[in-house]
């Protein structure tokens, strides 16, 4: 069994991309082949050690799920099951997706909503990542002046998203002892 499960949500495909692009970087002995959230239960999640979880935040804030407009359940009617769940002795990585010049006032918020939960239930959260580089006003998901995980705007800085992958990955295997 690979070691790092990826789950994903989605409704347009390009948090499920940037989930396909880690676990080819990161190749099939460490990293199983990503899961969107919406095909997945709590076992599966806690079938890991290493977990990479992708989001991204649409509209004003939000997590996807139906209340955004997405056309099937995401993390936000996943979320509320991990309720009570232990994932103490998970180390979880998030990354997110956001637009920085449409939406600067929420950017990335719903990165701050997956961290937020597992780190309520217990799991320790690694992939800080640094806010410099980024141009907006607030952001929900910084926490001790960096993001709580890796933030991509594939809409307006799109040609930074490898290096920053490439980054980002390099510590998490560096956390994992891979």
């Amino acid at each position: 069994m690979a070691k790092v499960g990826i789950f994903f949500g989605t409704d347009t495909g390009n948090t499920r991309r940037v989930a396909k692009d880690i676990a080819t970087a990161l190749g099939s002995a460490i990293a199983a082949k990503p899961v969107n959230i919406r095909n997945a239960s709590v076992a599966d999640l806690l079938a890991y050690d290493n977990l990479i979880l992708g989001t991204p935040t649409y509209g004003e804030g939000l997590l996807p799920g139906l209340s955004s407009g997405n056309a099937t359940e995401s993390w936000e009617e996943f979320l509320p099951t991990l309720s009570g769940q232990d994932f103490s002795g998970k180390k979880v990585a998030i990354y997110g997706l956001g637009n920085q010049k449409s939406y600067p006032a929420e950017f990335v918020n719903a990165v701050f909503y997956l961290y937020e939960q597992f780190e309520q239930c217990g799991a320790t959260i690694i992939g800080e990542w640094s806010a410099e580089g980024y141009n907006y006003k607030a952001s929900k998901a910084v926490v001790d002046g960096n993001f709580v995980g890796l933030v991509l705007d594939q809409e307006n800085q799109k040609e930074l998203t490898p290096d920053r992958l490439n980054a980002w990955l390099k510590m998490l295997t560096k956390a994992w002892n891979y």
